[in-house]
Parts: C-alpha cells; sequence; structure tokens
C-alpha cells in the first residue's frame, strides 16, 4: 500500500459553485486536474490523506457532492479538517453518512504499527498577527492533538504520521507546544495544508529532528497527490 497526501482540495459542487481561478490561472478547472492527476497516481490499493479545506460547503448538505465526489476516486481516503471546512460536523453523523470516507477527530487508524494521526492545527506563536484569540485555539489544538497520538500509542502504533491542515512551524528552529509533542511521540511525517503560495511566505519543508515535515497544498504540488511512503 502507498501513502499519498492533499490538502486544500477547496471543492464546490451544487449548491456552491466557487469558482477558484479568481484566485489566479493555476486554479482553472482544477478538479478536473485533480481528478485526472488522482486516477494517474492512486490506485484501490492505496491511502491517501485528505489535509483540510475538502469543500467549501458550509453545512453537510452543501458539501455532499463534493464528498461523494472524493468517494468515486480510488484508494482508502482519511480526512482532517481545515480552517474552511465550516461544513465539519459531528465524527458520528459524518462516518454515518459517509461511510466510506474516514473522519480523523481525537482518535488515529492504525496500519498494522503505523498510527495515522491528525487534527486540525491552527495559528503558532510565530505568526506575526497571533493574538490572544488564536492563542485559546491553539492550545485546544495541542490537546486535541495529544488525544490522537495518546489513542495511537495505546492501539500499539510503533510509528506516527500526523496530518495537519495548518503548518506547525515556519522555520526549523521554531518551537511550540506541537513539537513539544512531535518529540515525545515516534513521528515519522508531519504532512500540512492552508499555504498556497511558495513565494509569498517561508514554509520549513525538510528533516527536522528526523521527522520530514511536508507542506501538501494542492496548488502547489500540481494538483497531485503526493506520494509519502509504501508500507
Amino acid at each position: 500500500m502507498k501513502i499519498f497526501c492533499i490538502g486544500d482540495l477547496h471543492l464546490s459542487g451544487e449548491p456552491m459553485k466557487k469558482p477558484m481561478d479568481i484566485f489566479g490561472e493555476q486554479w482553472t478547472n482544477h478538479p478536473e486536474r485533480i481528478k485526472e492527476n488522482w486516477l494517474a497516481t492512486v490506485t484501490e490499493n492505496d491511502l491517501v490523506l485528505l489535509a483540510g479545506d475538502t469543500s467549501w460547503g458550509m453545512n453537510l448538505q452543501e458539501a455532499d457532492e463534493d464528498l461523494q465526489w472524493i468517494m468515486t476516486l480510488p484508494g482508502r481516503k482519511i480526512l482532517v479538517r481545515g480552517n474552511h471546512d465550516y461544513w465539519w460536523t459531528s465524527v458520528s453523523k459524518m462516518r454515518s453518512a459517509y461511510p466510506k470516507l474516514e473522519f480523523l477527530q481525537n482518535d488515529c487508524v492504525l496500519f498494522a504499527k503505523l498510527g495515522i494521526c491528525g487534527c486540525r492545527g491552527w495559528k503558532v506563536p510565530s505568526n506575526e498577527d497571533f493574538s490572544t484569540e488564536d492563542e485559546k485555539i491553539y492550545k485546544r489544538e495541542a490537546i486535541r492533538m495529544k488525544l490522537s497520538l495518546d489513542t495511537a500509542i495505546k492501539q500499539g502504533a510503533e510509528e506516527i504520521i500526523m496530518v495537519l491542515h495548518f503548518p506547525p512551524i515556519f522555520k526549523a528552529e521554531d518551537e511550540n507546544d506541537f513539537t513539544e509533542l512531535f518529540r515525545q511521540y515516534p513521528i515519522k511525517h508531519v504532512l500540512f495544508g492552508h499555504i498556497h503560495s511558495e513565494n509569498s511566505i517561508t514554509i520549513f519543508e525538510g528533516t527536522r529532528n528526523e521527522i520530514n515535515f511536508k507542506l501538501c497544498s494542492s496548488n502547489t504540488q500540481n494538483f497531485t497527490p503526493v506520494f509519502i511512503q509504501e508500507i
């Protein structure tokens, strides 16, 4: 089984129909490009991790066409929440409505000894516009991250892939509540999205403390799922 990651699909099927090409020509017909590249890359035996901002739908009904569209694509799919995923509701409701999709929230999915953990994450203190309100959300997301990681360890995970929406660091030397948790668990990959322009902001990608950090937002990866590892 190959593991891939892609974030920020920003789908907008009926009744939304929000054009993304207002953000640049690269977004023209981007769902068709995602589908073409996905079909050329992913098989039914593979796993795809979706790093948030999946649909512009404001509720589950508005997101339904987009989630149904994702279900038609090959592979097993695991989703985390993004800051624009307003449709995200209770996990029990989503799992009941979409049994072919898996939604991570305070838990993990285990493959042999590999745990897939995830949460939305949030702005970190090194963000220039980090506010008092951001501090509250950031602390809450750290708790959710720990719950997910603890679940993985309880289930017997010896290696972990952490999927976030927000980048957890911007510079290799950054330290925060998330990086403190990374040190405490056997994390091999930290995957994230949210950032859409590699040129407008400094974002850390690469290896730090033997953990691979990788930006997977769709438009930065030519709308193609990023290969992470094979198990």
